[in-house]
């Protein structure tokens, strides 16, 4: 069986491809370095974080860009013995990363860029730029050997639709740029917001695929065909093909943006993006995840799914091919190698030596504090994805601040302006203290603070996070596996709110509290002067484990989270 989502947490807009018996799910990254991930899998239902290919200046520089902005909507194919992989490099979305300003400015800055390679693991080419007009790109190779490119097309004129269509121009693989004139194929149906298109061939048709509706609870999946390349193309009789639009029961939401990838017996899979919301919230802490399940061509030539409805679905059987099992991904790690263990990331910068490093303390992480939490230039935060509702996180921490500009721990992350930081920090007259930082863009008091915890110097100190859907509990206790939790707790002013209103590009909702990542190591000084901060281990359980994470690194202490939507400081016996 599949369970979906088939990759969870965060990793939007999937584009897949099959080559021979390997098929490749690529997604977005956004402000994530190193740019793209790339899924691989030999049976559809087992999967392995296999590249991130965009990973050095000359091909991803983010510096500077506004949260949520940076890679979208991969599209991954293979033609002439190449692997092409297109994406968006956005600069601007009319955003701001300031608590309460929503920026309602028309103008956007994308851009499409094209990288080859033999291989999935590179070496991967330097960019090729494409054009600027919109977003969500996408390849189709032509059985005659043609190349054209899809994208949306971005109209910031007043009174009009911003979302102006489909449009298509042809790619030249020899002078490698765009030739002839692009056309708009496409200007999509009533659902509006027509984004993600993707071109294929069957039947003597070209069908055309694309996401209308908003990444929010009106996403979802339109098809249209033609007989010629430019058209017209006439609507799917059904218009969206996949959808959780009116069905408040689904527990898959926001169904949309897919792509499609035939198995060797001619089976059809879609792969769309999604989000699980909480219960009795919804709200998708865990950001927009990828699904995937098989579809059916009708007699009619048009493709639906197997209930007929567009119901997006939870559990599906594994196509007919031999399972391929990867090793489980660790559930602790000891930095005790010199590369950045593969589930971690960082922010924007394709300098990685300017902020952390694993040779100057082996079995350490190091840390060099930057620019404060929420720069859009140089921080330190090193980050995993959240994958489960229910989930226990924890670092051991060697740090020895020596002013109050000087900070580092650990952080719920859900952007510049939205987390929530657990961090040491020294003051003129407690010394080296511990307190939580909430950043709360929607409440009146945007900054709230917990009381700071006197801690002795001189002693790592372990920091721990339990998230249990919407509560979540800070934890500590002094020295490397110390002999337990110490009692107490501390109330953190950091309520979060819960609303309905959905923001269209974001990974997860903004209004939850942040958890587009999972907890992050962070040190940043904000003062002159240098200052690490070194972190023995991280570890991760998922407790309630779903299907797709099992494991525990925690000994299960009673885990005393309230009944409130509160952020806490607490400590365990």
């Amino acid at each position: 069986m599949i369970q979906n989502p088939t990759l969870p947490g965060f990793n939007p807009d999937p584009s897949i491809v099959r080559v021979g018996e390997d098929y490749y799910i690529a997604t977005s990254t956004f402000e994530w370095y190193p740019g793209v991930q790339i899924h691989h899998s030999r049976d559809l239902a087992n999967w392995r974080l296999a590249s991130r290919p965009l990973k050095r200046a000359s091909q991803l520089n983010m510096l500077g860009a506004p949260d949520s902005c940076g890679v979208w909507a991969p599209c991954l194919t293979y033609a002439d013995g190449l692997f092409w992989l297109i994406y968006t490099d956005v600069k601007r979305y009319g955003r701001t990363s300031t608590g309460g300003a929503t920026g309602s400015a028309s103008w956007r800055d994308f851009h499409n860029y094209l990288v080859t390679s033999p291989g999935i693991d590179g070496p991967w080419s330097d960019p090729v730029y494409l054009n600027s007009s919109g977003f969500d790109p996408s390849l189709f190779h032509d059985d005659d050997g043609r190349t054209y490119l899809l994208n949306q097309l971005w109209d910031h004129r007043p009174g009009g639709n911003r979302f102006a269509g489909i449009v298509l121009q042809e790619y030249s693989r020899e002078e490698r740029k765009l030739v002839g004139q692009r056309e708009n194929i496409s200007k999509g149906t009533p659902h509006g917001l027509t984004e993600a298109p993707h071109l294929y061939r069957r039947n003597g048709y070209y069908c055309l695929l694309t996401a209308e509706g908003g990444t929010g609870w009106n996403h979802g999946v339109t098809m249209a065909r033609s007989r010629s390349l430019r058209g017209p193309y006439e609507l799917h009789p059904d218009v969206s093909i996949l959808s959780a639009r009116n069905r408040p029961d689904a527990p898959l939401q926001r169904a949309g943006h897919a792509d499609l990838v035939d198995t060797p017996d001619g089976q059809t899979w879609m792969v769309y993006l999604c989000g699980r919301p909480l219960r009795n919230r919804g709200t998708c802490t865990l950001g927009r995840e990828t699904a995937i399940q098989p579809m059916v061509w009708g007699e009619d030539g048009w493709l639906r799914s197997r209930d007929g409805r567009g119901t997006p679905e939870l559990r599906v059987e594994a196509p007919p091919l031999p399972e391929h099992r990867f090793p489980p991904e660790p559930v602790r790690e000891d930095f005790d190698g010199s590369e950045l263990p593969p589930a971690f990331q960082w922010l924007r910068t394709p300098w990685p030596e300017e902020i952390f490093n694993l040779d100057a303390r082996p079995g350490h992480l190091r840390l060099f504090g930057r620019e404060s939490i929420g720069s859009q230039f140089r921080q330190a935060l090193v980050a995993r994805r959240q994958a489960a509702h229910c989930y226990s996180a924890g670092t051991v921490v060697d740090f020895e601040p020596q002013h109050y500009q000087q900070a580092a721990g650990l952080v719920c992350y859900y952007g510049a302006a939205k987390f929530h930081y657990l961090y040491l920090s020294h003051d003129e007259e407690l010394g080296k203290h511990l307190r939580v930082m909430s950043s709360l863009p929607n409440h009146m008091q945007s900054d709230a603070f917990s009381a700071p915890i006197p801690l002795p110097a001189g002693r790592p100190v372990e920091l721990r996070v339990e998230v249990d859907e919407e509560r979540l509990l800070f934890g500590y206790r002094l020295g490397r596996n110390g002999s337990g939790w110490r009692t107490g707790s501390m109330p953190a002013s950091c309520r979060t709110r819960h609303r309905r209103r959905d923001n269209r590009i974001s990974p997860a909702p903004s209004w939850a509290w942040p958890a587009r990542t999972w907890p992050e190591q962070a040190c940043m000084p904000m003062s002159t002067g240098s200052i690490t901060a070194n972190v023995h281990s991280r570890s991760t359980r998922v407790r309630r484990p779903e299907a797709y994470w099992a494991g525990c690194q925690f000994p299960p202490p009673p885990c005393p989270i309230s009944h409130s939507s509160t952020c806490t400081l607490a400590s365990w016996p």
